[in-house]
């Protein structure tokens, strides 16, 4: 409800959640569904209490010896209040620390029927899920904009179990077995003797690891690329990275590899749009996220799977699929669609829900299983490991967020954070005393069975598969697959990378590397270092091009595109409402740009004003319309706002051409009406520019910049030189 200015003092029950949120669905600590509202988990009654619920009068005052005496040892409030403030905090994630999450539903399209058995691929079967997106590198408090890989870890709470599949946004790994996890962690971590820099790669301890462990080399290129800087999580991809292996009813098996497509399709930010979002708006995509589902422009990405015979070696077409640092190009194996998820609803508490919850690529439901990936076989040890810690103990599957769908009786008992009361006497079997219970299912009663694959009889070694050693061969593909403007984007982010780098000897061993990838990319890259390109020290693969690894090219919906519309008092009000009516009728979120907050038109049908000046930032835009001529706002002092400049110089706001500028530099759609054309010389807009629309209209404006829109951004207006 909207707040008084005045402190409400007449006593009331606890605020609903707003409309876009929810929480963990409401089972038992053993996964029975309890039947009550979500509101029996949350706080209750209209008075401050204790933890124990006894009322407070008082929490502003601590228990003194009189109004200037000693606090007293007695005040219980202030002993209770104050130690669990001093224990609020829990260990943040090694990794994925920094994160945002939303509830939602997966639907079943039925397809997978042949390949699994797991009930929640089946026909229209709807499966609550909760998402949980997140950086690598960084800390809770960095920021979400920094070139880094992404997480992409989505819990199932299906009928027979919890399933999670937890992957990335980029669908190889640095690294080809998990025990070289902590080495790559610690190199791309800020270095140990600073503690910098925060959240980023762009350091000699990552470069040293990467140029001196070449089956880094692919996820490397991978997120020097586009994909290293995402313009949203909804329009984010998303893979399980390993291969896993499929059961049917009837025991046949199937390799498969997990992809998740998202329906807006995969866009990206470019570097400087990054660079200023990460200063603007640290909280850039997670706020994206939580803004478009209350806006009820819900994300959605299809599952889909690459699916491949399960043969003895493992193999397909020449490429290992134990091997984590290598893709099965879509050309060779199609995603073949199995489900669709919808994110719907906000969590209702971050802590509780994002914060709490507990993913394990062991959480898998009959139908699903492991293969010999010698990364996976770790990760089904580390994350385990790790919760225990970091959530305090080993029951921390029945935290809320973290409780199964499905009934337990596991006979794990007691341990830290014990919600369940458990009944009997026999947590062991086999019992007579608790009647025989819990009993063992077999496959016919839903049992996860493991697939009894054969494990060949070899010697015990420390080594890999000679399959393993090909480190060049898919960073070539994956290069030559990307267009001109994707190549220029990923010699800048080489560049920029590697010239932050301090060591001189980093700089030419990955040159080195660089020249086994493609001649030309090393070549630019060592211009822009002041360098020699070498030779390559080995011939170049061939590989042929797969372009659906491009992310460009494609036309995708418009949901969800955020339009800034900048106007003033005196522009052409009757159009920006037809425009903002328009653009929301088209699953678009307006967001007027104003002098000054309030509305434009009081006295009229009122135009409510989103942003200001002061606040609006280019990078918060798809595209940008500009209604008419707009002046200099009554804030328009340097001193005030730097991005002014001096004083009363300008006829348009300062602010205003620094916001179309920077559009127009990052490829983003610009229409204007009603004179507004005048404003974008001025601004270092051409507009005869590809991607420039004038019309009559903002009606007709609008619909040349939705046809812009689809393509993502006006990718004419970057040129290439290779």
């Amino acid at each position: 409800m909207p707040p008084s200015v005045e402190e409400p003092t007449a006593p009331r029950e606890p605020l609903p959640p707003k409309d876009d949120q929810t929480g963990p669905e409401t089972v038992s600590p053993t996964g029975q569904p309890t039947g009550a509202d979500q509101a029996r988990n949350a706080q209750s009654g209209a008075y401050l209490t204790t933890a124990q619920g006894a009322r407070l009068y008082d929490t502003d005052h601590s228990l003194k010896a009189g109004p200037r005496g000693p606090v007293l040892l007695q005040d219980h409030h202030l002993r209770e209040k104050i130690t669990h403030f001093d224990h609020e905090r829990i260990p943040e994630r090694v990794v994925h620390a920094r994160g945002a999450a939303a509830h939602g539903v997966f639907r079943g399209y039925g397809s997978a029927a042949k390949i699994s058995k797991a009930a929640f691929l089946a026909k229209d079967v709807e499966t609550p899920v909760f998402v949980r997106f997140s950086t690598v590198l960084g800390s809770r408090g960095s920021a979400d904009t920094v070139r880094d890989t992404r997480g992409f870890a989505t819990k199932f709470y299906t009928e027979e179990g919890v399933f999670d599949l937890v992957g990335n946004n980029i669908p190889v790994f640095f690294i080809q077995d998990a025990i070289k996890f902590p080495d790559i962690i610690h190199a791309g971590k800020p270095h140990p003797d600073r503690e910098i820099p925060q959240a980023q790669s762009a350091h000699d301890t990552f470069w040293d690891f990467v140029t001196l462990h070449s089956e880094a080399t692919h996820h490397t290129l991978w997120n020097m690329s586009d994909r290293g800087i995402p313009r949203s999580y909804r329009t984010m991809e998303g893979f399980g990275v390993h291969t896993f292996r499929l059961v049917n009813a009837e025991g046949a098996t199937t390799l498969v590899k997990f992809h998740w497509k998202p329906k807006l399709g995969v866009h990206s930010q470019v570097w400087e749009e990054a660079q200023i979002a990460g200063g603007v708006d640290p909280d850039f995509h997670r706020r994206d996220l939580a803004d478009a589902i209350e806006a009820g422009a819900y994300p959605q990405w299809e599952l889909g799977v690459q699916t491949f015979p399960d043969t003895p070696d493992q193999m397909f077409q020449g490429i290992d699929l134990l091997d984590p640092t290598k893709i099965v190009p879509e050309e060779l194996a199609p995603v073949q669609p199995i489900g669709l998820m919808t994110l719907d609803a906000n969590p209702s508490n971050f802590f509780a829900e994002t914060e709490q919850v507990a993913f394990h690529v062991g959480n898998m439901v009959p139908g699903i299983d492991v293969t010999n990936d010698p990364l996976l076989q770790g990760r089904l040890f580390s994350y385990l490991d790790t919760q225990l810690t970091r959530l305090g103990g080993p029951n921390f599957p029945q935290l809320p967020i973290n409780r199964t769908h499905a009934p337990v009786n596991d006979m794990l008992r007691d341990g830290m954070h014990q919600t369940a009361v458990h009944r009997g006497v026999a947590p062991y079997r086999p019992n007579s005393l608790d009647g025989g219970c819990p009993f063992l299912a077999g496959a016919d009663n839903g049992a996860f069975v493991e697939v009894p694959a054969e494990v060949a009889a070899s010697l015990k070694v420390r080594e890999a598969p000679e399959s393993f050693d090909d480190h060049f061969s898919q960073p070539r593909l994956f290069w030559l697959s990307m267009t001109p403007v994707e190549r220029e984007h990923i010699i800048a982010a080489y560049t920029f990378e590697l010239g932050k780098c301090y060591e001189q000897a980093i700089k030419e061993r990955a040159l080195k590397v660089l020249a086994r990838i493609d001649a030309q990319l090393c070549e630019q890259v060592a211009a822009g270092l002041g360098l020699p390109a070498p030779e390559p020290d080995g011939p170049l693969a061939t590989p042929e091009p797969s372009p659906a690894l491009s992310q460009v090219g494609g036309v995708w919906p418009v949901d969800g595109r955020i339009i800034g519309i900048i106007a003033d008092k005196d522009a052409d009000l009757d159009g920006v409402r037809a425009v903002r009516d328009a653009v929301q009728a088209g699953g678009m979120v307006p967001l007027v740009i104003a002098p000054a907050g309030g509305v434009l038109d009081a006295d009229g049908d009122p135009v409510t004003v989103q942003r200001t000046y002061a606040t609006a930032r280019s990078v918060e835009f798809d595209a940008v319309l500009l209604a008419g001529a707009p002046g200099a706002g009554a804030d328009a002092i340097g001193a005030r706002d730097a991005k002014a400049g001096a004083a009363g110089t300008a006829a348009t706001d300062p602010r205003v051409l620094l916001l179309l500028n920077e559009a127009y530099r990052h490829a983003k759609a610009i229409g204007t009406w009603a004179g507004g054309d005048r404003v974008l010389a001025s601004a270092g807009v051409p507009q005869d520019a590809p991607g420039v629309v004038s019309a009559g209209t903002g009606s007709e404006v609008l619909e040349e910049v939705q046809q812009l829109l689809g393509k993502h951004r006006v990718w004419d207006r970057f040129p290439s030189t290779v």
